[in-house]
């Protein structure tokens, strides 16, 4: 006989919709798309990104025609505010959330719930035990249920079929409320890291001493943004670097290592408010209209006189050297446009400085005992007219042609080839290095992290555990059969043996009576 089947129709738009919202907040799909996030974070490491350092952007452009242009229209240098890696967070998000609720829910159902009855057949349960006590059941079960209400265990009362009385207990809900709240802090964190990234802003600046610095677009070396973040919206308010000291171990141990680093500041909120005079040191930032201005980092700024041929000034200014060592070894450029045809020097100053055929010039301590610049002078085509952006800290020399070598200490002159004119060292000055930060998020992450860090210790300390004793006649008149078992939702059995064992001991009541283990099948 041929068997008649029906098609199946098909789910429909809501059917598809609780499949899509089933597959999208399962566990497993939260852990594709975390993993999808660290993946997504790559190119923000590796690439250069246009929100920290456009020009860095430019430059590996430039150098790579073929492929530069595929990633940039990928949004490769955009990498953190590109929607691919924006889809990957909101699902992320999204997933999160959903595993949240479902979870939370049936947690709430379960603190809410009373432990389950005891089974029909407890002596079958894997690590039970059953002894004969002279006391009666009722004196069992109390003696019992005071133990385990004491331990704080949730215990509930009954009887079976047979009229057999029995406790059930349970406790270690912790577990999953830590394991909750772990979750929920994960939740928070990812919300502040995305408040951070669309309303927060960082840059750096370089501020010489003597120098200031306004909090405008244009007055940082760097910067960056989120999407929300309005530049013209900036707090105004200001700040100059008065003084910056600065002091370094001389003994033999951790000789060079910095014992002092501050820096006394002139800050004013606004440019109606009075000054305020203010000390900076490292973890101990300026707070400035909502935002943190750090030290970070320090240098020398070799200051220079170039002349022309009829000795008049071209250049009379202080130039910040960059530290490529330890021992503040630091690099730098001067460019004079000005001069006929245009000059350019390419220097290394050495705040204690030597000299050796293998290394070349270098500085052998940190602090200013023995200061000299040694200068390489360029003349000819700096590049100024090209309409590139060009950092201040190279020089391009392909078309330009060298003029000479030279070391100079404070207060030296060389006077160049050719009549190109006259170089001065006049002396040095310090220069701080300041990050000024605006993260509405860290708040929020801070808080969220604590809660995680406790959520996780509570999820690992505490298991979830059931206990039951039974309690009835026994066969030989007079005495008491006592089960007792206990099971262990998770972890090592040995805790749900020990709870068991101590139970066995309750039940007899302190005497020294022979437990029988039960079935282990």
């Amino acid at each position: 006989m041929a068997v008649r089947t029906e098609a199946v129709p098909p789910p429909g738009v809501r059917g598809w919709g609780r499949w899509a919202w089933r597959q999208l907040t399962s566990m497993r799909t939260a852990l594709i798309l975390l993993f999808l996030l660290a993946l997504a974070s790559v190119p923000g490491s590796v690439l250069p990104q246009r929100g920290n350092n456009p020009l860095r952007v430019d430059q590996w452009l430039t150098d790579n025609p073929t492929s530069g242009p595929i990633l940039d229209r990928l949004g490769f240098f955009d990498g953190y505010s590109s929607p691919w890696f924006a889809s990957v967070y909101l699902l992320l998000f999204v997933s999160l959330i959903g595993c949240l609720l479902s979870r939370s829910r049936q947690h709430w159902q379960a603190v809410r719930s009373q432990p389950p009855p005891a089974p029909r057949r407890l002596a079958r349960m894997p690590g039970s035990r059953s002894l004969d006590v002279p006391d009666g059941p009722q004196d069992v079960l109390d003696r019992a249920e005071r133990h385990l209400r004491q331990g704080r265990w949730r215990v509930r009362a009954g009887s079976d079929d047979d009229g057999r009385s029995w406790l059930a207990a349970e406790r270690g809900y912790l577990h999953e409320t830590g394991n909750l709240v772990f979750h929920v802090s994960l939740l928070l964190v990812l919300a502040a890291v995305a408040i951070g990234g669309l309303f927060g802003w960082k840059g750096n600046v370089i501020v010489r001493e003597g120098s200031g610095f306004s909090n405008t677009l244009t007055q940082y070396d760097a910067w960056g943004a989120g999407r929300f973040v309005n530049a013209d919206d900036l707090a105004p308010f200001s700040f100059s670097l008065d003084d910056f000291a600065v002091d370094f171990e001389r003994g033999d141990a951790q000789a060079g290592a910095p014992r002092l680093f501050e820096a006394d500041l002139t800050y004013r909120p606004t440019p109606a408010m009075p000054a305020q005079y203010e000390r900076v040191e490292v973890n101990s930032p300026l707070q400035a209209a909502g935002a943190k201005v750090f030290l970070v980092g320090h240098g020398y700024a070799p200051r220079f006189v170039i002349r022309d041929s009829t000795d008049a000034v071209l250049f009379d200014d202080a130039v910040v050297f960059l530290p490529q060592d330890g021992n503040f070894t630091s690099t730098g450029v001067i460019k004079v446009p000005d001069a006929q045809p245009p000059l350019g020097f390419s220097g290394i100053f050495a705040p204690t400085a030597a000299l050796s055929r293998e290394r070349g010039p270098f500085s052998t301590f940190p602090a200013p005992d023995y200061p000299a610049v040694f200068l390489s002078a360029f003349s000819g085509d700096l590049g100024l007219g090209s309409g590139r952006p060009q950092s201040v800290y190279t020089l391009n020399t392909d078309a330009m042609s060298q003029l000479g070598l030279e070391s100079l200490r404070p207060g030296e002159a060389w006077t160049l080839p050719a009549g190109a004119g006259r170089v001065e060292f006049t002396g040095y000055q310090r220069w701080a290095s300041f990050q000024i930060a605006n993260d509405p998020g860290k708040e929020l992450a801070l808080i969220a992290t604590v809660s995680a860090m406790c959520g996780l210790v509570a999820s690992l300390s505490v298991r979830r555990r059931r206990l039951w004793i039974k309690a009835y006649p026994a066969a030989d008149a007079g005495a008491t059969r006592v089960e007792i078992a206990g099971l262990m939702k998770s972890g090592d059995a040995a805790q749900s043996d020990h709870d068991v064992a101590t139970l066995v001991e309750i039940a007899a009541g302190g005497r020294s009576l022979p437990a029988r283990k039960g079935a282990t099948q």
